[in-house]
């Protein structure tokens, strides 16, 4: 009930639209309904029918998140007392039903005709297979696409006890994550097929989702896994802004936001059909942050490590957070305090350098990150990395090749010696590889601080992105996933 009061002093003289349901599955219909009752008011509420209504099949938390995850939704909440109540109680502007209710009785006419409202119907009905489409990008993990890599296991004496007390160990651990933020919108479509004016592909939208991205996903992840996660970023002049607070609030991160006016926060566009995207657009300025801001940013982290931390995290999306300055004064106090130290650095659409991370516990760039660093294209697989390794001086790297795996190198226990070792990758059958190195990064890291033994972290890390492939959008893991997995191994 509060909530519900909540959301009705939030749309205090606006317009407001009301839908409710069950909402167990989020098919075209509920989309095309949304967008129908967004059109035609300032801000769109739904109600989700709780537990106990009939029909009901999934628990009010995933239905939760999934409607607010609509970009036509602004605010939801569970509907635990009968509709009328409810609609006396929050009294929107328009109330929006299916069309098949249409020239029935409906319970919500009398109550809106009483405050004044307009009760309207709007067809929802589904006129292809998009359904099945949506079902397909957005089930969870299938588990029979994970397999393991026995060679591996046998070769570094892993056993299964040892890595699921490691998984569980991670909530006892406190981590830092600090770089660029990003939110991710994959906007579903239905292909029409080809212009007749022109050789342009047609699409019709059915579904737009924001999901948390860059670094944000990072902490999102070490949260999920059961750290207590503080996230320091930067964000800029953008309405996403909200949609950002929200999730993380609700991904249980304390965050430490600044603000840059000269930027829009970083917004990267999907557009996908039939699990494959066909366009991307992204909206950005890599411009760094100024002296002022990276002054207060350096300030709060230093702080941070102050109160004790156990883990440092850099994620680096090369869009202007993570300065010379906050890298090497950040990172020169944490391994004064002992913190364990580690880093990501993504070079894509945008130039980066992993090479800048020095004398760290652990890096994990891609194949093409590395020869990026080093100017070294020609180089086999183990050259690169010993390149790598000599012009860094970090401690471990992880080298990821998408569908070939990891490739592991690492000192050797009592020796100077260093070792390269092979993992293959786990899933061969990823619907979506967005975040994969995310979540290899945190769960490596986090596995790395409470078992100090980097095959066993490495391990842990590619189970963590096996999971992750499997579904679509960048959604937090949690500890079960990979513990689920870990249980299959023989």
């Amino acid at each position: 009930m509060n909530e519900l009061i909540d959301i009705k002093n939030k749309i205090i003289g606006k317009k407001s639209a009301f839908i409710s349901g069950n909402f167990n599955i989020l098919h075209p219909g509920h989309l095309r309904q949304m967008k129908f009752a967004k059109d035609n008011a300032e801000v769109l509420v739904i109600g989700i029918n709780g537990n106990h209504v009939d029909g009901v099949l999934l628990d009010t938390s995933h239905r939760l998140e999934a409607v607010l995850s609509t970009v036509y939704v602004d605010y939801a909440f569970i509907i635990n007392d009968k509709i009328e109540k409810t609609l006396m109680s929050l009294r929107p502007a328009i109330v929006v039903k299916g069309r098949e209710f249409e020239g029935k009785h409906n319970i919500e006419q009398n109550i809106v005709n009483n405050y004044g409202g307009k009760l309207l119907f709007s067809s929802g009905e589904a006129r292809f297979s998009s359904l099945d489409l949506l079902r397909h990008e957005n089930d969870d993990l299938v588990s029979n696409t994970i397999s393991h890599d026995y060679d591996y296991i046998s070769r570094n004496k892993l056993y299964k006890y040892d890595l699921i007390e490691t998984v569980k160990n991670i909530n006892n651990l406190k981590v830092a994550v600090i770089g660029d933020i990003i939110v991710d919108e994959y906007i579903t479509c239905e292909a029409i097929g080809m212009s007749r004016e022109d050789p342009t592909l047609v699409v019709s939208p059915l579904e737009e989702r924001l999901y948390i991205g860059g670094a944000g996903i990072v902490a999102a992840h070490a949260s999920g896994l059961g750290a207590d996660v503080s996230f320091f970023s930067v964000l800029g002049n953008s309405e996403v802004n909200d949609f950002i607070n929200e999730k993380m609030n609700l991904y249980n991160v304390s965050t430490f936001f600044l603000t840059d006016d000269r930027r829009p926060t970083t917004l990267k566009q999907r557009y996908r059909s039939s699990n494959k995207t066909l366009l991307r657009v992204n909206h950005f300025k890599e411009n760094s942050i100024d002296n002022d801001l990276e002054k207060k940013l350096i300030k709060s982290i230093l702080e941070k490590i102050d109160e004790g931390i156990d883990l440092l995290i850099f994620s680096d999306f090369n869009y202007g957070v993570l300065t010379e300055s906050v890298v090497n004064t950040v990172s020169k106090y944490a391994k004064k305090k002992d913190v364990m130290v580690v880093a990501d650095s993504q070079t894509s659409s945008q130039l980066g350098d992993i090479s800048r991370f020095t004398n760290f516990d652990l890096i994990t760039p891609t194949e093409h990150e590395a020869r990026v660093a080093l100017g070294d294209k020609d180089s086999g697989l183990i050259v690169l990395v010993e390149k790598l390794h000599k012009k860094t001086n970090n401690k471990n790297i992880f080298i990821t090749m998408a569908e070939e795996g990891l490739l592991i190198h690492s000192k050797e226990k009592d020796s100077n010696n260093y070792r390269t070792e092979k993992l293959k990758a786990l899933n061969e059958l990823p619907k979506d590889v967005a975040g994969a190195g995310d979540s290899m990064l945190v769960a490596s890291s986090l596995s790395l601080v409470f078992s100090n033994d980097i095959f066993i972290s490495g391990y842990i890390g590619a189970i963590a992105a096996a999971c992750q492939v499997g579904k679509v959008g960048n959604i937090p893991l949690h500890s079960s996933e990979l513990i689920e997995h870990i249980e299959r191994i023989l």
